[in-house]
């Protein structure tokens, strides 16, 4: 890794995860079948949802939507990690790279525009439950999940341009795929500025939602907290558990990531925490949606059903 000198680079090497000996195979395996699994999941919570009458709410639709964004997230950076877990380094070209970078922070802060939305969707139903279906009718579920796409692609166009416009003098990045602060560091120039705008731009996105989120949910505590029995309570706390429990591990991971100084991170901690949402939350959802969740068990037993009979009849 050494400099060069025009400050235009075809293309870059990803230094991911270096694994030697018998954890090299262990490791690639692993990861294929967890990213195999995942895939897995989440389509399976797609079908169900679209398939399965008893999954027709907003909630379910809502879940289905983030688990068609996870397919994408796995999607973008873990066929990069299994390269490099396998060659040890992977080449992509700049343009690749960039759209990458841009595809990647466009689902990230979509997600969490959708998990605010989700939220939503949760007070709603229970501070407001007589009025829940008029609404969070199909047309405002649809209209908030666009918003939401939306605004996830657009707020990403400013990090991804900007640092697309930085000049590199250096060629190596020590990480499985293209983000931001592992690309700075490559550039020629100070980045300083670069960085007040990434921490601005994604911090207030990422801090507006959470705010959201938790004032939502101290609306839904004080509502909950007023029902007559404990079995009423732990019903309603039931139905936010999964979502809580997916907030938790997304904007955790986020802001330790990317809410601070990259120089502030310890070296190499910045791939090992972006294995968390880029990885193991896209591979958990599916599990605390499903193995949590009663709904969702008893259609998988009425669609498996009737996948029975349709073979039958032929």
């Amino acid at each position: 890794m050494g400099h060069v000198n025009h400050t235009w680079m075809p293309s870059f090497l990803l230094a991911g995860f270096t694994t030697t000996g018998i954890l090299q195979p262990l490791a690639f395996l692993g990861t294929l079948c967890i990213y195999l699994l995942t895939l897995a999941g989440n389509l399976l919570i797609i079908v169900l949802v679209w398939a399965d009458s008893g999954l027709s709410t907003p909630m379910y639709f809502f879940i289905s939507v983030l688990s068609f964004l996870e397919l994408w997230y796995v999607s973008t950076t873990v066929p990069m990690l299994l390269h490099t877990l396998l060659h040890g380094r992977s080449p992509i070209s700049s343009a690749a790279c960039f759209v990458q970078l841009y595809v990647f922070h466009s689902l990230g802060m979509t997600e969490c525009c959708l998990l605010g939305v989700m939220a939503l969707d949760r007070y709603l139903a229970i501070c407001r439950p007589l009025h829940y279906h008029s609404l969070m009718s199909r047309q405002v579920q649809l209209w908030l999940a666009g918003a939401s796409w939306v605004a996830g692609f657009s707020a990403a166009l400013v990090p991804a341009s900007l640092t697309a416009t930085l000049p590199f003098c250096l060629r190596e990045m020590a990480h499985y795929f293209c983000d931001l602060a592992p690309l700075m560091q490559l550039s020629c120039v100070d980045t300083t500025w670069h960085v007040q705008v990434y921490i601005a731009v994604i911090g207030i996105i990422n801090a507006c939602n959470l705010l959201f989120i938790l004032a939502l949910y101290v609306g839904i505590l004080r509502v909950v907290l007023k029902l007559p029995s404990a079995a009423s309570r732990a019903k309603a706390f039931s139905t936010c558990s999964s979502h809580i429990t997916v907030v938790v591990l997304f904007f955790g991971s986020a802001f330790i990531v990317y809410v601070g100084p990259p120089e502030s991170h310890p070296k190499g901690m910045d791939k090992l925490i972006a294995l968390v949402y880029t990885f193991l939350t896209p591979f958990l959802n599916p599990i605390i949606y499903t193995l949590r969740n009663k709904d969702v068990r008893e259609a998988v037993l009425r669609v498996t059903q009737r996948i029975r009979s349709l073979l039958k009849a032929l």
